[in-house]
Order: C-alpha cells, then sequence, then structure tokens
C-alpha cells in the first residue's frame, strides 16, 4: 500500500484496515488487545502494539487523550479507500430500480435510485441528472432594453428560464439586435445546450465582424443556461441524523448548509479523475468550505463513450466505505441499463 511517499508492510495494512473497519461499525477507539482476540491476527498484542504506533507516528492513526486506543486520521481513512477502489470490481448486486422503461422518466429513475440509496446506507444520496443531453433550446430572445443595454432570454426544454444583461461601451444598433434574435432561434431552437452545434452557431465563418463580435458577447447566456439547467436529486436528508455523533455535528450542519448551494456540490460531483471507474474524495479532498469534514465516494453512469451523470453517497469520515463503493456502483450498473434505452449515442 502506497500513497504520497507512504509504503506499508502487509500486517500494517491489514491491522489498518482492521481499525477502520471496526471503528466505522463501533465508533468507539481500537484497542490493541481487543484488536487480537477479534481479528485472529496470529500475532501478540504487543506486535500489534507496536505497529499501531508505527501507524499513528506515520499520521494514518490517532488517538483520542482519554482513551489508549486508536481512531483513523484522514489519512489513514484515504489509504483504506484506496485499496478498495484498488480491488477488482465483484459482480454487482442487483439494484432494481423497479421502472418499465417504455413508461419511465429519466427524473423518476433518478429520484428513485437516490431514496433508494440513501435508506439501504444511511446515508446523503446525490445523484446528478444528464446535464445537458436532457436540454434543448426552446426559445431565445434578444432585446434592447437602453441604447447600450442588450438582455438575452434562452428558454429551455426543460422549463428552465435564464435571463442576462449585456452593457456595451456604446450604443448598440436596433437591427443588430434584431438580427441575432433571428439568427439564434434559427439555428439554435431544438438543439442541445452546450452541444457542437451550439458552438458552431458562434463560431460561424461566414458571419461579418460585427455580427460575430456581437454574438461573441452574448454567447455567455447560452454557457449559463447549460450551467443553469444542471439537476441534482438528493436523498436521505431526514436519515441523515439518526445516527449522527456528537462530534459530527459540526460537519453535518455545514453540509446542511451547502444542500442550500447545490452548484457546489455538482462542481464537486464532476471533479473526478476517471468516468470509468469508481471515485473518492475524503475529507479536505472535498475543497468545498463545509464538506471537508465529510466523504464522498461516486461511481458514474451513462451510455458508451458518454458520462451522463454520476451517483454518489456523502457522509461523514467515519462512513461505511465499502458498502457504499458497492451500493454506488451498482446503482450506477443499473441507471447505465436504464437510459441506454432512452438516449443514443450522438
Amino acid at each position: 500500500m502506497e500513497r504520497m511517499g507512504i509504503l506499508l508492510s502487509e500486517r500494517q495494512r491489514d491491522i489498518l484496515r482492521l481499525v477502520v473497519e471496526e471503528y466505522v461499525q463501533t465508533g468507539q477507539p481500537v484497542g490493541s488487545k481487543g484488536l487480537v482476540e477479534r481479528a485472529g491476527l496470529g500475532v501478540s498484542p504487543s506486535t500489534v502494539r507496536y505497529e499501531l504506533a508505527e501507524l499513528e507516528r506515520i499520521a494514518l492513526l490517532t488517538h483520542p487523550h482519554t482513551s489508549a486506543g486508536r481512531v483513523p486520521t484522514e489519512a489513514g481513512y484515504r489509504l483504506y479507500v484506496d485499496e478498495l477502489l484498488a480491488l477488482p470490481e465483484a459482480r454487482h448486486s442487483g439494484f432494481e430500480l423497479g421502472l418499465p422503461v417504455e413508461h419511465a422518466e429519466v427524473e423518476q429513475a433518478l429520484q428513485t435510485t437516490t431514496e433508494m440509496l440513501s435508506q439501504v446506507t444511511r446515508l446523503l444520496a446525490l445523484v446528478s441528472a444528464p446535464p445537458l443531453e436532457a436540454a434543448t433550446v426552446r426559445h431565445a430572445e434578444v432585446l434592447l432594453l437602453q441604447p447600450d443595454l442588450v438582455m438575452v432570454v434562452v428558454i429551455t426544454s426543460t422549463g428552465g428560464v435564464t435571463d442576462v444583461r449585456f452593457a456595451f461601451p456604446a450604443p448598440v444598433d436596433p437591427g443588430l439586435v434584431t438580427w441575432a434574435r433571428e439568427y439564434v432561434n434559427e439555428r439554435l431552437t431544438g438543439a442541445r445546450i452546450g452541444s457542437r452545434t451550439v458552438k458552431l452557431a458562434f463560431d460561424e465563418p461566414a458571419l461579418s465582424v460585427r455580427e460575430r463580435s456581437f454574438l461573441l458577447v452574448i454567447r455567455s447566456a447560452f454557457e449559463q443556461a447549460a450551467d443553469d439547467d444542471r439537476r441534482l436529486f438528493v436523498g436521505g436528508t431526514a436519515g441523515l441524523l439518526d445516527e449522527m455523533r456528537a462530534e459530527e455535528i459540526g460537519a453535518y450542519r455545514s453540509l446542511m448548509e451547502a444542500l442550500e448551494k447545490r452548484a457546489a456540490l455538482l462542481d464537486v460531483l464532476a471533479q473526478r479523475l476517471d468516468p470509468r471507474r469508481p471515485f473518492a474524495r475524503v475529507g479536505e479532498e472535498l475543497e468545498q468550505p463545509g464538506l471537508r469534514e465529510l466523504a464522498l465516494v461516486g461511481a458514474t453512469y451513462g451510455i458508451a463513450h458518454r458520462t451522463l451523470g454520476s451517483v454518489s453517497l456523502l457522509g461523514p469520515l467515519r462512513m461505511d466505505y465499502e458498502k457504499a463503493l458497492r451500493s454506488v456502483r451498482s446503482a450506477a450498473t443499473e441507471l447505465s441499463r436504464f437510459v441506454e434505452e432512452i438516449y443514443t449515442d450522438d
């Protein structure tokens, strides 16, 4: 086991794993004697005490002042999760959504997934919806509010409305505004937000310099519409506090505040290294203020060569990572099967 220059022996790896798993299960610091008795390590308590001390020396374990037992540090959890992520993926246990494809809506499947995940794991379930594929441009307005002030309104097929105002350094030709309204509706109505079609409409070589310059300014309204259309399904907020420990109150309070700013959570879910593999963010790796005392594990879902969203679980550092990873993998696999019947690869 190696991360950031930390190299552990097989025995130390086993002991770290056992400490994490027992602490996750009991919430109590783990002592050497109990570890030997329950785990059957085949070595003496003194040997285990030595290895626990070594793991503490390299900051993978720590111990409360009132106890001789150890608890994992953030780095210890991270190393443990890395081990889980490196294991070959076992056959997924069934995670049936129970939704006949011919009658179900994507939104219904995503909401059902969050509810089932939160019930199974007692963690906060987060499922991001297909961010762009679900929305197309229904209509756009380009309006001259004042001689130097233009407003662009973008209405999407999912009901989203984005309006952005643009101040120009000089009065804008009303004829240019009328042309832009007609042009964007002709080129973009029915196009998926964020698609290549939209990009090409703003980069059309046949346009004059004057037309291209104007479109270059207002194109950010369409980019913001794509961002506004991102959706996040959340499940488990009510049950999240059931097993909360006193020392975790601050982290959960911050989490509840973060839920009010879903864009921040969507940004966290977008930070994954490899869309083909499950991912994990532990503590400080979440970066967003208010989430740094928590951990997130997740997996992406989609169709061939296209990631449509992610299935994640957010909770305390002291979570059952193995169960969480197994759950998100299974749910992502089932969602991928579901959306494959609905979306086609462009």
